[in-house]
């Protein structure tokens, strides 16, 4: 694998968080369907995205120094 990504954006990190997060709901007496799982999965992976989109924007715009071409 050559491409990069942040670990936000990773479909496969989100999916394990929300089976770990199923796992301790039912041990806790709820339950979370595969289907609402997946939804959840995807939800996740959409904000997560979004935010890093937000969090680059407000680092280029309050940044102190100008970006050059080399």
């Amino acid at each position: 694998m050559d491409d990069a990504k942040p670990w936000y954006q990773s479909k496969t990190i989100w999916g394990g968080l929300i089976a770990i997060l199923a796992a301790v709901m039912q041990a806790s007496g709820k339950e979370i369907s595969p289907a609402s799982a997946g939804d959840l999965t995807e939800a996740a992976t959409n904000v997560a995205g979004a935010v890093g989109g937000i969090l680059a924007v407000y680092g280029r715009l309050s940044a102190r120094t100008n970006i050059t071409p080399n």
